[in-house]
């Protein structure tokens, strides 16, 4: 789950980046863009591995949350606070609200290419201003970066630590860059909703 994690957290700049397109006033590179991903033979094995990625990612995820439930199915009688961070005991929680934007995202995104959504294919740029301008698809958007940010700052450092990484030195740096990467990802992506709602 950790290496996956990773690959996922290495992808969001990148999305992030063609994202940042749609800010622009012309178009023509969002599309070609948009159009390059989805036809480049390179980039239509790279979103295979991205889905199988997500699944792999997903699936541990949710084995992992069940077998931490049927180890302790009764919680303890003590008042004592176990050592594991909030982060860590809501990633079940914060995780299932990035799935279900993913797969609101799938379908008016990815499934509008696969002809299964009505919408135009070679005109993303269009379907993505005219998505940013309901309100109700912002207040999600936003609502679910807000806790995509909780479910990264907690990713990043754990999937160090599970890999075995940690260092007396390195360590507090990882966690600093855990902290900058989880609000500067979420923070690019809803600054981009909110411009397109607001100022467009």
């Amino acid at each position: 789950m950790a290496i996956a994690g990773l690959f996922l957290i290495l992808f969001l700049p990148l999305h992030l980046s063609i994202n940042l397109m749609l800010l622009k006033s012309d178009p023509d590179s969002f599309n070609k863009a948009a159009h390059f991903m989805a036809s480049f033979p390179v980039i239509k094995v790279f979103e295979v591995i991205l889905f199988l990625v997500i699944i792999i990612h997903v699936s541990c995820g949710i084995w992992l949350q069940i077998e931490n439930w049927m180890a302790r199915p009764v919680r303890y009688a003590s008042g004592e606070k176990s050592p594991t961070t909030s982060f860590s005991k809501f990633m079940i929680w914060t995780g299932a609200a990035v799935l279900t934007f993913l797969i609101l995202h799938f379908f008016n995104f990815y499934f509008i290419r696969l002809g299964l959504v009505e919408g135009n294919p070679e005109d993303f740029y269009s379907v993505a201003h005219n998505l940013f301008k309901i309100p109700s698809y912002n207040y999600i958007y936003l609502f679910c970066f807000v806790l995509l940010g909780f479910h990264l700052h907690h990713a990043f450092s754990s999937a160090f630590q599970t890999l075995g990484l940690n260092h007396r030195i390195w360590t507090p740096v990882i966690k600093v860059i855990a902290w900058v990467y989880a609000i500067a990802i979420p923070s690019g992506f809803a600054a981009i909703a909110i411009i397109l709602w607001q100022f467009r």
